[in-house]
């Protein structure tokens, strides 16, 4: 059983092996999220990447614009692959590319998105932390259904942290959904395991104790750092304010 990560660079650690385990496994559309509002890509970016060169592929990655794009060259020190603002024409899309990454990818880029992953055919896409679902943009009638239908539910979530007050929702591939409660010792406490993500109906049900739970085999503690207090919640925004200072 794989426990909620107690550091963000456990989580990146594990967004990492879920990315190569999904490659592997030949998923070519993935999503990669970590769900904190004051996160920012960039970091957590060149922290990710890695795991492309490890596993040998040419690959390219794309920020939603071009200064975002010139500023991670500028701090990664010119890597040797190409990083692009989404439209560059420096960064379009080869055949010999195997890979492509897309950081913080927005609603506002969705459709300029779409059309790469259709160019890209069968090649590896990994969206990293995507903002490609605002209702406010994309809309809830029939084009918004239409481009859920048609695209967003073809890209597959291999890794999902999204802490809550008291609980944490987590996948990570291969792993099925985990929905983890914290207890009143601070640590948390895998209370379900499920094929699909929850709703959010289906999540208060569960955090309420109206759903089956796991096993008490397959249930355990996630272990809180020693010498901190507040458990996983505190421990990852002490690494996020790091992130981003």
């Amino acid at each position: 059983m794989i426990a909620i990560p107690t550091s963000l660079d456990d989580a990146i650690g594990q967004a990492r092996a879920a990315t190569r385990a999904a490659i592997t496994a030949g998923i070519p559309r993935m999503t990669i999220e970590f769900l904190y509002p004051e996160l920012k890509g960039m970091p957590v970016a060149e922290q990710f990447y890695p795991v492309l060169q490890e596993l040998g592929l040419a690959f390219k990655l794309y920020f939603p614009d071009a200064g975002a794009a010139a500023l991670a060259r500028r701090d990664w020190g010119n890597p040797d692959f190409v990083v692009r603002g989404l439209g560059e024409l420096k960064g379009q899309m080869e055949p010999d590319d195997q890979a492509y990454l897309f950081v913080e990818p927005s609603a506002v880029e969705v459709t300029q998105v779409e059309d790469m992953c259709n160019q890209a055919g069968d090649k590896f896409i990994i969206m990293l932390n995507p903002k490609l679902e605002d209702v406010a943009t994309i809309g809830i009638g029939y084009a918004g259904r239409q481009l859920r239908e048609r695209f967003l539910s073809t890209l597959e979530p291999v890794y999902y942290l999204r802490p809550m007050a008291g609980a944490v929702l987590f996948r990570c591939f291969p792993s099925d959904w985990q929905v983890w409660q914290e207890t009143r010792e601070e640590t948390y406490i895998l209370v379900a395991e499920l094929p699909q993500k929850p709703s959010g109906e289906a999540l208060d049900r569960i955090l309420l104790g109206g759903e089956p739970v796991v096993s008490s085999a397959e249930a355990g503690p996630a272990p809180v750092p020693r010498g901190r207090r507040g458990g996983f919640l505190a421990e990852l925004q002490s690494f996020i304010r790091a992130l981003t200072q």
